[in-house]
This record gives C-alpha cells, structure tokens and sequence, in this order.
C-alpha cells in the first residue's frame, strides 16, 4: 500500500470531475498534486447528461479521444414537455459539431481520476478529510482518516493550496461556515434511481426500445408535473431517472415512504408512465438528497478553492453541474499556477478567481431560479458574462430557457446587458424549437 506524503503542492480534496480536473491540469504543469478521495472508484454518482460545451475542456484536458473510445450514448438534443407544451432542441443548429453525451457516472468519472493519474497526479481512495488547519497561512495542515488498510490511520500533511471539490458534501464551506442554503418561496430536493428495460425517447420523437439506441439515437427527456419536473436519461444498459419535487411534498416521509412515492409517481404521469410500462426499478439504486440549491459566501482564498458543486449547486435542469466541475477547474487550475509562480500576488489571483466562478454560478441561478441580486447573484459581474458569451451560445440558452418557461428570466438580463435587441426579433418569430407531438 503507496504511503501518503508528508508533503506537497496542492491537495486536492474529491476525485470526481472537478478534482480529477484540476490534478491533471496541475500535474501537466510538473505541480506536485495529491488527491485524496473518501470513496472507492468507481462509483454511482447522479448526472448523466453532457451538453456539447464539454468537449472543449476534455480537449484542453487531453482526456478527448479516451471518452470517444469509451462508447458513450450519443444524443443530438433534448426534448420536454413543459405545462402542456412540447419542444424540441438540436445542438447541430446552434454551430456544434459534436454531440452531447449521455453517460454512466461511475465510468466517467473513473476515466477521468485515472487520465489525471497518467498525467502525474497521485491519488489515494478511501481517504477522509477531517479538517483543514489554516492557523499556518504558507503551509495549510490537512488532517485525514486513512482507511485503506486492515486498520484505520490518523495522519496529516502540509500543502501550499487546498482545492475542495468534495461535491455536495461542502467541505471547506461547512468548516467555515460559508455554505447557505438558497432562499426561495418554493424550495426542492431531488429523488432519482434506475430502471432496466424502459423505453427511451429519439431524436425523431418516438418512443423506442433499448435494442434500437445504435439505429435511433436518444434525446435528453425532461418534462414538468404537478409537483415539478422530471428527467428520463436512458444509458446503455439503464436509465436514470430522476423527480426534482416541492419540499413540502414528501415532508416526512421516511425512506420507503419515498420510495412508494417515487413509483407510484412514476406510474401515473403522462408520457413516463408509457416509457416506464415494460421496466423495472433497480432494487437498491433509490436515492434522496434534500439539499437541491445552496452556494457559498466565499469560495476562494489566498491559499484555498473551492471548486464545482463544493461551492454551490443550482438547478440540473440546463445539465450546469458539470459544467461549473470543468469550467471551475480551469479557472482555478491558472489561478494556481500563477500564484506558484508568483506568491506576493495569490490574493489578487484568488481574488480575479472567485469573481469569475460567482459570475458563472450566479448566471446558472439567475437563468434558472430567477435570482437577481439575492441568494449571492452579482448583478453586474452576470451581465458582463452574458456580454461576453458567443451569440450562438446565448441562442442556445434562450431557447433552453424558453422549453421551460423561464425564458423571462434570460430577457431581463439581456436587456439589463444591453443585449436583447439582438435577440427580440427571433424570440418574436417563434424561435423556441420545433414543437411537435411525441408519437409514444
């Protein structure tokens, strides 16, 4: 068993998406990098649906052609239905030449800690954090709970920086009492597990059995309900599907109660009760997190980045989360280098760092839950974003927006940016998507 060391540059904490990220980023740059991760890989994890913004950070990672070997699910688009009304979106229109991606977790995500390792990165599983000392500024003490062997160890080591991509579990946001919950009049939390044998959606608005994926691509399928919205990924051999649901809804329920109401839900709403009719739920695979919408007051520091959903968490419905993981690593990767280079000006990189992560954190909450200067939204720094998008980009989320009725929100901002004059003209033609009914 490889010992940790004492020692190193950056410790990273979690090897999901945004850890293994960022290590690669670091390691490629000759940065001494440990990871240290609690769980073993691989393992389950929600979020199987990559838009095509993707690929440009696994090209700048290198990690490209492992993931086109790899044998994912391609999708061309996604498809709701959404208060009655059905639309349907085609990235190709919007200037991507590569596809979106629907993927199982666990494979992915161990590609990615593993392309880090091959990059130089080390990496340890079964490795808890317990605690960050930064009573020492140059040189932060991490204290962790080895628990790989036959018996559980105690043991410390000293970093220069602390980059926190734990996931929802907000490590150094909950040691530091940075982590707030989002205030909002209706509040959520999610419940998802997987089914065998379901039927899926197709780019061509059918539904399809799993044995015709390679001759009928699927889409994303989301579609709202009484008490929310609802998503339908199918993968290749499962598909995940989830219930994003109001608070109050399952106010105490215990475990099997949810799981009674996940299938009874399942069940009985139009559309998902026809592709679900020949499948089966995974026994086991039900999972519940209450803890839907949070972000954090402060997720940089001279010598600590907080990285992905360890910094705020906002709404999967625009398939942000991993996104922000990548997006989050290569800001925060040139961040690091910088300050390595030059530790006299760590704060202002820190500093430029964690402007540019709220303001992409604060456009996912204000396009999706309508946050305008509350619940950590930077007005101005969001406006600047959305100046600096490209146009095709900005199309594509007006669009997104509008299949789900939250299209108000993107034409405040964009007139608030001073941008809507170049959107007005198509929104008011009728630019929302082909909307067709689905054959099922």
């Amino acid at each position: 068993m490889a010992y940790i060391p004492k020692q190193c540059d950056v410790l990273v904490i979690g090897g999901g998406p945004a850890g293994s990220s960022i290590a690669t980023y670091l390691a490629q740059d000759g940065i001494d990098v440990v990871v240290l991760e609690k769980s073993e890989f691989p393992r389950n994890q929600v979020g199987e649906s990559l838009i095509p913004h993707f690929w440009k950070f696994s090209d700048l990672l290198g990690v490209s052609k492992k993931i086109g070997q790899q044998g994912f699910l391609s999708k061309s688009g996604g498809i709701t239905v959404w208060n009655g009304q059905i639309h349907q979106i085609k990235f190709s229109e919007y200037g991507y030449n590569r596809p979106g991606l629907h993927i199982e977790r666990d494979i992915f995500d161990q590609l990615l800690l593993d392309h880090s390792i091959s990059n130089g990165a080390t990496v340890f599983n079964q490795v808890v954090v317990k605690k960050v000392d930064f009573s020492d500024s140059i040189w932060p003490k991490v204290l962790y709970t080895d628990k790989r062997g036959d018996s559980v160890e105690e043991g410390e080591l000293r970093c220069q920086y602390v980059i926190d991509a734990s996931g929802h579990s907000t490590f150094l946001a909950n040691q530091m009492g940075t982590r707030l919950a989002v205030s909002s009049e209706m509040n959520f939390l999610s419940i998802w597990g997987y089914f065998v044998n379901s039927r899926y959606v197709g780019a061509d608005r059918k539904s399809h059995h799993m044995e015709e994926l390679k001759q009928n691509p699927p889409v994303t399928f989301v579609m709202s309900y009484e008490d929310g919205w609802i998503w339908h990924i199918v993968l290749r051999e499962k598909t995940s599907v989830g219930l994003i649901v109001h608070t109050e809804r399952t106010k105490g329920m215990n475990k099997e109660q949810r799981k009674i109401f996940f299938k009874q839900t399942c069940a009985k709403v139009p559309y998902l009760s026809t592709l679900l009719e020949p499948a089966c739920l995974v026994e086991g695979s039900l999972q519940y997190r209450p803890d839907y919408s949070y972000y954090s007051s402060q997720i940089c520091g001279e010598n600590y980045y907080c990285i992905g959903d360890a910094a705020a968490f906002v709404d999967p419905i625009f398939s942000h989360g991993l996104q922000n993981a990548f997006y989050n690593a290569a800001v925060t990767a040139l961040a690091v280098k910088e300050s390595l280079k030059n530790n006299k000006k760590r704060a202002r990189y820190s500093q430029l760092c964690e402007s540019r992560m709220q303001q992409f954190y604060g456009f996912s909450r204000a396009l999706s839950l309508g946050d305008f200067g509350c619940n950590g939204v930077n007005r101005t720094l969001v406006k600047s974003l959305m100046k600096s998008r490209p146009r095709l980009e900005l199309e594509l989320i007006l669009v997104t927006a509008q299949m789900t009725n939250r299209s108000e929100n993107f034409i405040q901002l964009a007139k608030e940016a001073g941008i809507w004059d170049d959107f007005s003209a198509s929104a008011e033609s009728g630019w929302s998507g082909n909307v067709s009914e689905l054959e099922f």
